[in-house]
């Protein structure tokens, strides 16, 4: 369970919630008074909304899912879909603050500009709408301030003429074994279309837990050199690619995965009251609330657009 927790929420399995985090293993337990028991008998598993695309996964047992031209097509085909319609897309104008009209409306203050909205879905992190809330809803701004968020770095790593000791999907390390790496995904063996010409082998190092904290608070910046040589002894000491890689890219994503810690469903549920007794038209999404991964995100959307429109979030 703490390679489990350190590989998804790159969190510490002491502080995180069974609950939120893991829903189905404690659904399986509370049914069955056991977690195996409860899985093999079907507990904790929700409807899913069905489509061909879904049928299809189901049918191929897909693992895991990408796009040819990388996962950035996913918000590429999204912008043209929307403008195509005739949807205002503001880029590079970061929401500064909320305001509620005497009508019952938003006031949307985007820096230099504003905007009025009849409801608004954020799908910004709990922390930062917390701030952007007005005096009205400062019980609701204090809930979502409690919703923390952690870091991560992930470095891309290519070799040529490598290859993997072992086939799979990747592996997760526990933190006694190893503080700093979270895990290693092996790309070459999950999408090898995608590996270029000519072929060659690349992995993805995630960095993060305890290590990363510790530089943090020591005010180190997390320099790319630093992140890379982490990476390197990784690969090297797990899976044996000693030799220096042809392309590196480090990326470090600042409070990128929110943790669900003891009591988060309670945060959910008292954030929920809150809108519903004041009818605030706001709507929550995205990572904060039910689930960090892309795919849990792309449902929150999902529903909340329902929500919004007064449909039923399942139809």
């Amino acid at each position: 369970m703490d390679s489990l927790c350190r590989g998804v929420f790159a969190g510490s399995s002491r502080e995180l919630s069974v609950r939120s985090c893991f829903p189905s293993l404690f659904q399986a337990e509370r049914t069955h008074r056991s977690v195996l028991l409860g899985l093999l008998l079907g507990a904790g598993q929700s409807s899913q909304p069905d489509s061909g695309l879904v049928r299809r996964a189901r049918a191929e047992r897909w693992s895991q899912w990408s796009l040819r031209g990388g996962l950035e097509m996913l918000p590429q085909a999204l912008t043209t879909h929307l403008t195509s319609r005739g949807v205002t897309v503001l880029r590079g104008q970061p929401a500064c603050g909320l305001s509620l009209q005497a009508e019952g409306r938003w006031k949307v203050s985007l820096g230099d500009s504003c905007l009025e909205a009849d409801h608004v879905i954020s799908a910004v992190p709990a922390s930062v709408l917390s701030k952007l809330l007005p005096a009205e809803a400062a019980p609701l701004a204090r809930v979502l301030a409690t919703i923390a968020a952690v870091s991560v770095a992930v470095v891309n790593l290519q070799y040529q003429g490598a290859r993997l000791p072992v086939q799979g999907f990747g592996h997760l390390v526990p933190s006694s074994e190893d503080p700093g790496t979270l895990g290693i995904v092996y790309d070459s063996v999950a999408f090898p279309e995608q590996d270029g010409s000519p072929s060659s082998l690349r992995v993805t190092v995630m960095l993060g837990g305890s290590w990363l904290q510790t530089l943090k608070a020591r005010g180190c910046a997390s320099p790319q050199e630093l992140l890379q040589q982490k990476a390197q002894e990784a690969v090297a000491t797990q899976l044996g690619l000693k030799e220096p890689p042809s392309h590196c890219l480090v990326h470090l994503h600042k409070n990128c995965i929110p943790q669900y810690t003891l009591g988060h469903w309670k945060k959910l549920e008292s954030a929920s009251h809150f809108l519903a007794a004041h009818r605030l038209p706001l709507t929550l999404a995205g990572a904060s609330y039910e689930g960090v991964a892309l795919n849990d995100c792309i449902e929150s959307g999902r529903q909340a657009a329902a929500r919004a429109l007064g449909s039923e979030p399942d139809s």
